[in-house]
């Protein structure tokens, strides 16, 4: 079925262009969400009519798309997380966590579903990060996974657990001295 799209819709094209997608897909989410529609004899005159706007923001939307790749192309952000044994996370790194940083670090906001992954980010240090910011026009980021709460010494925490056996051996020692002083009391 032919549609006219009414705004961006990724992998086919963008507002204006009359493009093919299945009847069941431009009837259940294309014509309801108005982001397409039918590429009827009297709509396509109108689309016509419109060429020259739609060109216009077209235009603009290009120019943000290259305005922002500059902001964003080659930028290092940083997301902390717990971090286990291994370099492995608690969980992963997510896109809306991804956009946050970008936000609060660069300075520019973006939809987290702008955000391209092939996996989850599961590991501490760098991972390359694509975002799709216009059509074909992309920025490359630099994510860097880091550590929220320092480590601590792994000679401190065995002597903290020494000292806390220790305390407890001499709590229990203590509470069976007094037990049998008293049931020793209460025998005579």
């Amino acid at each position: 079925m032919k549609v006219i799209l009414l705004d961006e819709l990724r992998g086919k094209g963008g507002e204006g262009d009359l493009v093919e997608v299945a009847q069941g897909y431009a009837e259940n989410y294309l014509f309801p969400n108005k982001v397409a529609q039918p590429a009827t004899p009297g709509n396509i005159k109108q689309l016509e009519q419109r060429r020259h706007n739609i060109e216009k923001r077209e235009e603009k939307r290009i120019a943000d798309a290259n305005t922002m790749q500059e902001k964003l192309d080659g930028k290092t952000v940083t997301v902390d997380a717990k971090v286990g044994e291994n370099n492995q996370l608690f969980g992963s790194v997510t896109t809306a966590q991804i956009a946050s940083a970008i936000k609060s670090q660069l300075g520019v906001e973006i939809d987290r579903k702008r955000i391209t992954r092939t996996a989850a980010i599961k590991t501490a240090g760098k991972h390359d990060i694509e975002i799709n910011l216009y059509r074909e026009i992309n920025a490359l980021v630099s994510l860097y996974v880091g550590v929220v709460e320092d480590k601590l010494d792994e000679d401190a925490v065995k002597e903290a657990a020494a000292e806390a056996v220790a305390s407890d051996d001499a709590s229990v020692a203590e509470e069976s001295t007094k037990e049998a002083a008293a049931g020793g009391e209460g025998q005579e």
